[in-house]
């Protein structure tokens, strides 16, 4: 797969090197392509994740990671997090949530659209 501005290793669960081959072909071209939109630097926090790693961290059960849906790419100011958000949205993906420090992206063709802040605690569809 050829990637603009990632390689695949960024995207592997830690405890699994190499796993980053598992995520999905459309969400890394959807990445790169908000990458491109966005402008400025992506550093994904976190991508593929092993099932135990997922519970490790408080992931979800049935957790898009773990299906190489999604991705959560690190800001800095509350400005980065708006232009990625918006360069998410631009390049398609329909599930995004926001945190303290990251933005989790999400394309699972197996859930609904939608848009949640983690610090609020719901989910915004």
């Amino acid at each position: 797969m050829n990637l603009r501005h990632f390689s695949l290793d960024e995207f592997d669960s830690p405890d699994m090197p190499g796993s980053g081959d598992q995520m999905k072909h459309g969400t890394l071209t959807m990445l790169d392509k908000a990458r491109d939109i966005a402008n400025v630097p992506f550093y994904i926090v976190s991508g593929y994740r092993m099932v135990e790693h997922n519970r490790m961290v408080g992931g979800v059960e049935y957790s898009a990671h773990c299906d190489g849906y999604a991705a959560d790419i690190q800001y800095t100011s509350e400005a980065s997090a708006v232009r990625i958000i918006a360069a998410l949205t631009r390049a398609g993906f329909l599930r995004i949530g926001k945190g303290k420090t990251f933005i989790h992206a999400d394309n699972d063709p197996n859930k609904s659209a939608a848009y949640w802040d983690y610090a609020q605690a719901h989910h915004i569809a």
